[in-house]
């Protein structure tokens, strides 16, 4: 039999203020880092072009082949004339440099160099095209469901897409898998070789506005309009989102701006379940124990909207009663916090205790205790 706990809750009512925060990007995703929470998304899961934001998934490569040793931040790349004659945004690379790896990560972050991204594919895997077969295989195998691509660089293509939460999650996979890359991202300018000063400039419109911001990368095609993948962090909390679509770079800048503030300022964090209590003691069936506790790993924080602070329904669902053996650990149901604006927060409930199963006598009793409510429950039903 399922069972459904009720834990607290109270009746949803209207859309909350956090609803009513629409967004003039085509495509958006914002998401809180600490507590996993989607805070916002539209046309998330939509294919769309990404521009040089996709330039991320190069970096991820770049950055993994540095963790396994196949590349060092001072090997230096052969720049072909392919890479040289890359049109859009440049690093100014020609065929005499020999930039480091770690110039062209500063060389794509900072000045979203099209030659820089072409070095770093030639160099990785031979050819671009094979680079970008592998960006495509490896972005299946972190779980970016919605990207394809054809290139390294962001460069208009029909089948080089990405969806606005593929995006996002990327820039999470980056945030936390390379915290000592990471700080790449928040350069506000950088210069290879004293080469086209006036250049020198990171795009990301946050940078320079004293709220924490320190990533990641815009992106601009006509196809595309302006788009940004932006992080920031203010005390404990990181916010990490992705717009897409705006007409202009100032749209973008304000939209930047205006969803960040949004997200530290809209959201108060609520502590529903301390790490290692107790949610529920559930029955178990035949076993040494007549039940046995169901907890939380690391316990439940979640954001609460401004108004809604009476609006939030958590509910523990489990199969009762529990069939032993349980070993602690076991993950056996489910805490599900439901509030208005966001996805539901699932989180796994384990066994706090082992819970042999009974022996002969203990089966036996157990069973004829079964027997006998269940003909209570008949009588009584």
């Amino acid at each position: 039999m399922r069972a459904f706990l009720l834990l607290g809750a109270a009746v949803l009512g209207l859309a909350t203020s956090a609803q009513a925060f629409d967004t003039n990007a085509k495509a958006a995703w914002v998401y809180d880092v600490q507590t996993g929470t989607v805070l916002m998304e539209k046309n998330a899961e939509a294919s769309i072009p990404p521009a040089s934001m996709s330039k991320l998934m190069t970096l991820y490569m770049l950055f993994e082949a540095i963790e396994e040793g196949r590349v060092q931040l001072d090997t230096q790349l052969p720049v072909s004339t392919r890479a040289r004659q890359m049109g859009g945004s440049t690093m100014f690379l020609n065929e005499l440099d020999r930039p480091t790896v770690e110039q062209l990560i500063k060389g794509i972050i900072v000045l979203s160099g099209n030659d820089a991204c072409v070095v770093v594919a030639e160099g990785l895997a031979g050819t671009e095209e094979a680079f970008a077969r592998q960006m495509t295989e490896r972005g299946r195998e972190i779980g970016l469901e919605n990207s394809s691509f054809r290139n390294a660089t962001g460069w208009p293509n029909p089948e080089h897409r990405m969806s606005a939460e593929d995006l996002g999650r990327l820039a999470r996979l980056l945030v936390e898998k390379f915290p000592q890359y990471y700080q790449y991202f928040g350069l506000a300018e950088y210069r290879f070789d004293d080469r086209a000063p006036a250049n020198r400039f990171n795009r990301n419109p946050l940078l320079r506005l004293g709220i924490g911001a320190d990533g990641l990368k815009t992106g601009h095609t006509q196809e595309a309009g302006y788009g940004l993948v932006g992080s920031a962090k203010q005390d404990d909390r990181r916010v990490i989102f992705v717009i897409s679509g705006l007409d202009t770079e100032d749209a973008r800048a304000e939209e930047a701006e205006r969803i960040t503030q949004w997200a530290f300022r809209q959201f108060t964090m609520r502590n529903l379940v301390p790490a290692g209590e107790t949610v529920v003691d559930a029955p178990v069936w035949l076993g040494t124990a007549n039940t046995v506790g169901l907890t939380t790993q690391n316990g439940v924080n979640v954001l609460v909207p401004a108004g809604a602070q009476d609006q939030v329904d958590v509910q523990v669902i489990y199969d009762s009663p529990l069939p032993a053996p349980i070993a602690k650990g076991d993950k056996l149901g489910e805490l599900v916090v439901t509030i208005p604006g966001t996805r539901d927060t699932v989180t796994p409930l384990v066994a706090t205790a082992d819970v042999p199963e009974a022996g002969f006598l203990g089966r036996l009793k157990g069973a004829v205790m079964q027997l006998g409510q269940r003909a209570i429950d008949a009588v009584t039903g």
